[in-house]
């Protein structure tokens, strides 16, 4: 893939799980759209390094648990848009679910993981800005990507 704007980027949201966590499985689940996103963050997991130097050798370096991340968007609060209702419900206190995630590029390229969401933050600026809020999604499964 050439190199692109974020411009056009979506991410969308559904309560429900796909049967297999492949891009058939995410694809054949229903997604509503999140309105009102001004940026997504990063996604892709990070994987811990875990090292031992002993004594007497070179260090050894190996690969522990991984972390598969978390989207932090920044969303122009809208009380109406339904892809933000889910999020809320998503981020109440003691709604421990899986949700799926899908975010679409601009290219048409398509990023879905699983998450929970931790919190639905409102951010009240000055009176020259939008009311924000600031969620976070804690990925807990692999991001399955498509071309």
């Amino acid at each position: 893939m050439a190199s692109t704007t974020a411009a056009g980027t979506t991410i969308s949201i559904s309560a429900a799980l796909p049967a297999t966590e492949d891009a058939a499985g995410y694809g054949a689940l229903t997604f509503t759209k999140i309105g009102g996103v001004e940026q997504i963050g990063v996604i892709g997991a990070t994987t811990n390094k875990v090292e031992f130097q002993p004594l007497d050798g070179p260090k050894e370096k190996h690969k522990g648990s991984t972390d598969f991340g978390s989207l932090q968007p920044a969303i122009a609060h809208n009380t109406e848009d339904a892809g933000q209702t889910l999020l809320r419900t998503a981020a109440e206190p003691g709604n421990n679910a899986l949700y799926s995630v899908q975010i679409t590029y601009p290219t048409g390229e398509k990023r879905w993981s699983q998450g929970r969401a931790f919190g639905y933050p409102e951010n009240i600026g000055n009176a020259d800005s939008i009311i924000m809020v600031n969620p976070t999604i804690e990925l807990s499964k692999k991001v399955i990507r498509s071309a």
